[in-house]
């Protein structure tokens, strides 16, 4: 059976491309395992965090110097009440243990009285470390599954287990893996901090690791050997264009490759070019998979809107990069602060994200009527983008009040109203590149159609200065892109000035290149 691209579950080598995971991890986690800690790692969903789990447990069992097991804690999520939720977690266990063929699986927890929740769990591995002939060691997946009381005991039996290891067998060394470092679980805890007799009912870990994405060498590796088995070759410009969009993200990576190789399904043969890569991304952005829906669900939470609207527009507002919320938003995978700013994970989690808040307002756009369609703005390889602002004036005078309330991200609404009317661009065959990220104090966008670049700075107006400001980053941008012409866009968010002092349209030259300015 042909090997595939896989994007849904974890890979094995005999049916899927994969580059072994634990070379994203390091072999720093051997030497915790030698040294009989435990630890935490941490990865965005859909990374491979499954995948090098049940790897490392076969490579430990291989070796044959301790007994490994991976348990996945997915069946007691959402379980609050540690009554409950503790027996399912020995539950899983035990079903662990048979399907990895461990000695002694069926008399784990065989005698333990499970109305006894609060020390069945530590109970039942102790007994059973007792009578392995080898150390065990233990990965608990989807470990940020558990909540309330059952996430206490959970944690709590464990550190006692681990505290009396030294007079009472128990687990060798453990770790808690999920897409939340465990500082991020002290919200399910805090109110019980004075039962616990510690701020934190798991200080026993010894370190916090993060499960990397995909280097560009990593990317060109994964694609090799797809033109191994095949012959099908990847250009280097469309790895390179697959490294600049996702950043590695290994999901997209795969699903991009994926897509890519189902446009010439009758001709194998064929080299998977920069065009074919474009054409999967696009695909895949509009059919919005279930990676994007569950992942983006979490743009509805209060805590990860005040992360994203201000990577937004372009300001920094009110986050603390030491805050709860900072942490929880990065630890999703939606934001990076790799670059010396914060801005989306990747081009196409960008894009994503403004799609996901714009798109009703984009589907109340449509349904408008032609005096909304795009060919209006068009002549021939020309996009008319001062009509359309022009356009989008007189359509904000009469309708921003009623649209701005639509948005729960009231601050950002403006710009992503905006970016839903310059969207039929996309729908007429063109493109539009987004850079977002906090306290640039702009966002920049470049529309391309038939190889032409139309550079469109948007700005939130705070004072006078803004204007002067907006002029010398646009330009900038201009000077990047290369072009001679270049769009300013200031949203006066006063109540004071009336419409006729908001909405104008002036020329301005800066550096010998013409900033158009309008303002809303």
């Amino acid at each position: 059976m042909k090997r595939l691209f896989n994007i849904a579950g974890p890979c094995n080598v005999e049916d899927h491309y994969m580059i072994d995971a634990s070379r994203r991890l390091g072999k720093e986690i051997f030497q915790l395992i030698d040294n009989k800690e435990y630890f935490v790692i941490q990865a965005a969903r859909q990374t491979g965090k499954t995948t090098l789990l049940l790897e490392l447990t076969k490579q430990l069992n291989q070796a044959g110097h301790f007994h490994s097991l991976y348990c996945s804690l997915e069946t007691a999520q959402g379980i609050e009440d540690a009554k409950v939720g503790i027996p399912c977690v020995i539950s899983a266990l035990k079903n662990a243990l048979e399907g990895h063929d461990l000695p002694n699986a069926t008399t784990f927890g065989r005698d333990i009285d499970m109305s006894e929740f609060s020390i069945n769990l530590q109970k039942s591995l102790r007994e059973y470390c007792q009578s392995l002939d080898k150390p065990l060691v233990l990965f608990f997946d989807e470990a940020d599954c558990l909540v309330g009381q059952t996430l206490i005991s959970f944690l709590r039996q464990l550190r006692l287990g681990y505290i009396n290891r030294a007079n009472i067998p128990f687990v060798h060394s453990l770790a808690l893996i999920g897409m939340r470092y465990i500082r991020d679980y002290r919200d399910e805890y805090r109110l019980s901090e004075h039962t616990l007799g510690s701020s934190s009912p798991f200080n026993i870990t010894a370190a916090a690791m993060t499960l990397r994405n995909f280097t560009r060498d990593e990317i060109a590796e994964l694609y090799a050997q797809h033109t191994a088995d095949t012959s099908q070759d990847f250009e280097s410009d469309a790895i390179g264009y697959v490294w600049d969009q996702t950043q590695g993200q290994p999901w997209l990576v795969n699903a991009i490759a994926r897509e890519a190789i189902n446009l010439t399904p009758e001709n194998m043969k064929r080299t998977i070019a920069n065009d074919d890569v474009k054409t999967a991304i696009q695909t895949l952005v509009k059919r919005r998979d279930t990676h994007f829906d569950s992942l983006l669900a979490r743009l509805r939470e209060d805590r990860v809107r005040r992360i994203i609207e201000p990577v937004i527009i372009g300001e920094m507002g009110d986050i603390f990069l030491d805050s709860d919320d900072y942490s929880y938003v990065k630890d999703l995978g939606l934001i990076r602060d790799d670059r010396g700013k914060i801005e989306p994970a990747n081009p196409i989690y960008g894009e994503i994200i403004v799609r996901t808040l714009n798109s009703r307002t984009q589907m109340e756009m449509g349904m408008r009527g032609s005096a909304y369609i795009m060919p209006r703005y068009l002549n021939g390889d020309i996009i008319d983008i001062d009509y359309l602002l022009r356009d989008f004036q007189a359509f904000w005078r009469i309708n921003s009040g009623i649209w701005q309330e639509k948005y729960k991200y009231k601050e950002a609404a403006p710009l992503l109203i905006l970016q839903a009317f310059l969207q039929r661009i996309i729908n007429a065959g063109g493109q539009i590149v987004r850079e977002m990220a906090a306290a640039t104090g702009r966002v920049d966008l470049c529309v391309v159609y038939r190889d032409r670049k139309y550079p469109i700075e948007l700005k939130i107006r705070y004072d006078d200065e803004t204007y002067a400001e907006g002029l010398e980053q646009t330009a900038s941008y201009m000077e990047i892109l290369g072009c001679d012409k270049g769009w300013l866009v200031v949203f006066d968010r006063r109540k004071t000035p009336s419409w006729d002092e908001r909405l104008f349209v002036r020329k301005e030259l800066v550096n010998g290149k013409t900033v158009t300015i309008y303002g809303c």
